[in-house]
């Protein structure tokens, strides 16, 4: 029990001196792979997936070309045409809006969503996740048509020029005329400029109470004692 005690004081130590770092201007975010994994090795992946996802992951290596991973799990891009990341997925979610489909496939921006916005996303599309911390947005489909689609309606839900009721309509709709072919406009390029920095939000500390003041100065001083 003394063992595993010393271990959460020391977990906060090395967290508390690694936040340090990045404030006094090291190195933070995402790096990506720069490397690609070898196509061999994918199509042996994926050779056993599902129908879906297997497709999925065809049509993104064609456009985009290998992967920079490959995990018995999903396959993953770094900042591939507008996407700050994709990920294809081996394994699929029931998704029944607009129209019965599986999510396989999420393409990542960064994107600073207000926190009074959070609710009239999850109400417009429950794959369309919102990450405040590191500041990204994601889109979960089966296409990157639908991706595309479902964050230009974010952008417009966000400053404030649909509700999510009138956006979940008009992603039924454009979704309907890009499968049959006919003008898609919003589901063929973001509509918007993509922010490239300064979207994070690493939030604040709230005034501490006794046991969040007595840790915080545990911690300080160990740290201290280190440095001596």
């Amino acid at each position: 029990m003394e063992a595993e005690a010393t271990e959460r004081l020391a977990t906060a130590v090395t967290g508390t001196v690694a936040a340090q770092k990045i404030e006094a201007g090291g190195a933070a975010g995402e790096k990506g792979t720069p490397t690609v994994a070898d196509m061999s090795a994918v199509q042996a992946l994926i050779e056993d997936w599902a129908p879906m996802p297997k497709k999925s992951a065809h049509q993104t290596i064609d456009k985009y070309g290998p992967p920079n991973e490959a995990l018995a799990s999903r396959l993953i891009w770094y900042n591939n045409g507008p996407w700050k990341r994709t990920i294809v997925y081996r394994d699929e979610v029931l998704h029944n809006f607009p129209a019965p489909h599986t999510d396989v496939i999420e393409q990542f921006i960064d994107y600073q969503v207000p926190p009074e916005k959070f609710s009239e996303l999850a109400k417009f599309d429950g794959s369309v996740i919102v990450e405040r911390t590191k500041g990204e947005v994601s889109a979960r489909c089966d296409m990157e048509a639908a991706n595309i689609l479902a964050l230009n309606l974010m952008h417009d839900i966000v400053t404030g020029k649909h509700t999510a009721e009138k956006a979940r309509a008009i992603y039924s709709e454009v979704t309907g005329a890009y499968v049959l072919n006919q003008p898609a406009p919003y589901a063929e390029k973001l509509q918007f400029s993509v922010p490239s920095s300064a979207t994070a939000d690493a939030d604040k500390m709230p005034p501490p109470g006794p046991m969040m003041s007595k840790m915080t100065e545990t911690v300080k001083g160990i740290i201290s004692s280190e440095k001596d």
